[in-house]
């Protein structure tokens, strides 16, 4: 197997998100095609999309917490 250089690693690296975005949609359709349904957050809403392309709101999401990178948060106990 050949070494990877650091340019070509950075390269490979960026290509990331592009290629998970491009799985995900993938998936997603791919889903809907076979007849299934499909959950995702959109706007706050837990939202089921149905192969036919109707949808319905399952819940509504409670508001994000704001964090900064490397911040750490700690759930309370109940």
């Amino acid at each position: 197997m050949k070494k990877l250089d650091e340019k070509t690693m950075s390269t490979l690296e960026r290509r990331i998100p592009d290629l998970a975005e491009g799985a995900v949609k993938q998936a997603y359709y791919k889903t809907l095609a076979s007849g299934r349904k499909v959950v995702e957050a959109v706007d706050g809403r837990l939202i089921e999309t149905r192969p036919d392309g109707s949808t319905r709101t399952l819940k509504t999401l409670p508001t994000p917490i704001p964090v900064t990178p490397g911040q750490k948060i700690r759930r309370k106990k109940k």
